[in-house]
């Protein structure tokens, strides 16, 4: 079967989009690319909406629907920086999910694959999470059950995902690594097109992601001259395999597609 055609998807699902639509992370890695895809978002800076005190920016602007793609995201550096790491994406995000229940927007929550163990692979949505393997995989799984319990099901979707930058940024890559993760850029329009039909999906939790392959596999795709190392030299227990299994969203993609024409 052939692939979906991410960009016509985009185009058919854009006029779904509930508005108005706030991003927060809007400056992001994934932020940005999202804002180049929707430039209709509403994207406000740290200072104008602190994500851990929204309540009086959302009483305001009342906004929809909230995609929320801020995050403590330094797997490393969230070892050592514990407390911050908590406060953005466990306390913002069950203050950004209560004061959206509050004014009835739709809520999507941009997780990750590290809320699974990472023994088996190709996990499915209803798969137990955990045991997690690090501080920021720990950070994520809190923050998914923080806004599950603020709000109905109804009006939640968690995203789990997992992206790079548009260059492979080190010399190294594991070889004993496996995910599904994928550059943002191939990622984008996927994630753009589950924000913009939201109100349809017919579940709370969706996983969106590339095929499983290692991170050098990965890595040597856009660096071909990267060097192969191992998982256990970093300085932060890793998973072996987070891959995810994205059948759900692409069984909803091919029937929408239908619908579509």
């Amino acid at each position: 079967m052939n692939a979906p055609d991410w960009t016509a998807l985009l185009q058919a699902a854009r006029p779904e989009l509930a508005q108005p639509a706030l991003l927060t992370g809007g400056s992001g890695r994934l932020g940005r690319e999202l804002r180049q895809l929707l430039p209709e978002l509403q994207a406000p800076g740290r200072t104008e909406l602190d994500v851990r005190e929204p309540a009086a920016w959302l009483e305001r602007e009342r906004p929809a629907l909230i995609i929320h793609a801020a995050a403590f995201t330094d797997v490393a550096a969230a070892e050592e920086r514990r407390g911050e790491c908590w406060n953005t994406n466990v306390h913002g995000t069950r203050s950004l999910a209560r004061a959206a229940a509050r004014i009835g927007a739709r809520f999507v929550l941009i997780s990750t694959d590290y809320v699974f163990a990472g023994l088996n692979g190709n996990y499915q949505e209803e798969d137990t999470p955990g045991p997690v393997r690090n501080y920021y995989a720990l950070s994520k799984l809190a923050a998914e059950e923080a806004a599950r319990g603020a709000m109905p099901e109804e009006q939640l979707l968690v995203i789990r995902t997992s992206f790079r930058a548009r260059e492979w940024p080190h010399e190294r890559a594991f070889t004993d690594l496996y995910t599904s993760q994928d550059y943002v850029d191939r990622l984008a329009p996927q994630l753009a097109s589950a924000i913009c039909l939201a109100g349809h999906l017919p579940f709370d939790t969706v996983h969106i992601a590339g095929p499983r392959r290692s991170s050098f596999e990965l890595a040597r795709e856009r660096r071909p001259d990267v060097q192969a190392a191992s998982r256990l030299e970093a300085p932060v227990k890793l998973p072996a395999d987070v891959s995810l299994n994205t059948e759900r969203w692409l069984e909803f993609v091919r029937e929408r597609s239908l619908l579509l024409g």
